[in-house]
């Protein structure tokens, strides 16, 4: 039967499809269009379902904040190569997902896949991109921030992304500057304090395993132990950690002389394997 490009055209700006692929469905479907929808998205769960076994390991990692700055949140949608994941299409679909997640507040990854968006929940056209693509596209990762001040930051090439939330609302290039450290030196907690106790408990025990083989004596390993352990929190926590931009100060240091009463309440940081 003859097929219209107008009628190829609405099917493609429906599904996301290829245009022979939406030609063929419209044919399948002897031209009816809600069947040449289902024929496309029944072709992405037969894709996804012999893509199983793919590593979806390349993707875009994006962050972005509401309009009022007090809710951000990471989001990674993934792919099987990095030609896909510049795709320019492929960048636009983790931003929209992500703003619908934002524009929602959702708290979780389960709540963004049950989000409805254009008439069907995200998950569902996660899945149905499978089919459109030809690779196996999850939607893997999740994480929000509430605060009084939340600030993004993406690094070049959408693999790696931070949120900052402080108690307060902070000069913006502050901000950044604080988000940006966090992607630099990927610190384990905001302060000493707040550092899981079983990785310190891992520290200690590293620390005094390695004094011990370099021979110090028994009485002193708590003590040596224990400077390593300050080490650690310097190298390792966001507010004792040197500011990349000028070593002289610490990111402590840094925040009190932009704004005393500005602190650190939280962040995420999340990078792709790649």
């Amino acid at each position: 039967m003859n097929i219209s490009a107008a009628d190829v055209a609405k099917l493609r700006k429906a599904t996301g499809a290829g245009m022979m692929d939406c030609k063929n469905a419209l044919t399948e479907a002897e031209g009816n269009f809600d069947r040449a929808i289902e024929i496309i998205r029944e072709k992405g769960k037969l894709v996804a379902s012999k893509r199983a076994d793919r590593e979806s390991s390349e993707g875009v990692v994006l962050a972005k904040v509401s309009e009022d700055k007090s809710f951000g949140a990471v989001l990674s949608l993934n792919c099987e190569t990095d030609f896909v994941a510049k795709n320019e299409n492929f960048i636009a679909l983790t931003d929209k997902i992500l703003s619908h997640a934002i524009a929602s507040k959702c708290t979780s990854l389960d709540e963004v896949k049950a989000l409805v968006m254009d008439g069907r929940t995200i998950g569902e056209q996660v899945l149905e991109q499978t089919g459109i693509i030809g690779e196996k596209i999850e939607l893997p990762y999740y994480s929000c921030i509430a605060a009084a001040d939340v600030v993004p930051y993406v690094h070049p090439g959408n693999k790696l992304a931070t949120l900052v939330g402080f108690t307060k609302t902070i000069e913006y290039q502050a901000g950044r500057d604080v988000a940006m450290q966090i992607a630099a030196m990927s610190p384990v907690a905001v302060d000493s304090g707040d550092v899981a106790p079983e990785i310190v408990e891992q520290e200690l025990k590293i620390a005094k395993e390695k004094f011990r083989l370099e021979g110090k004596p028994e009485a002193m390993l708590d003590k040596i132990a224990q400077g390593a352990l300050n080490k650690f929190y310097k190298d390792s926590t966001l507010l004792n950690q040197d500011f990349v931009k000028d070593n002289k100060m610490t990111i402590r240091q840094y925040l009190n002389g932009v704004d005393k009463d500005v602190k650190v309440s939280t962040f995420i940081r999340f990078t792709l394997n790649v």
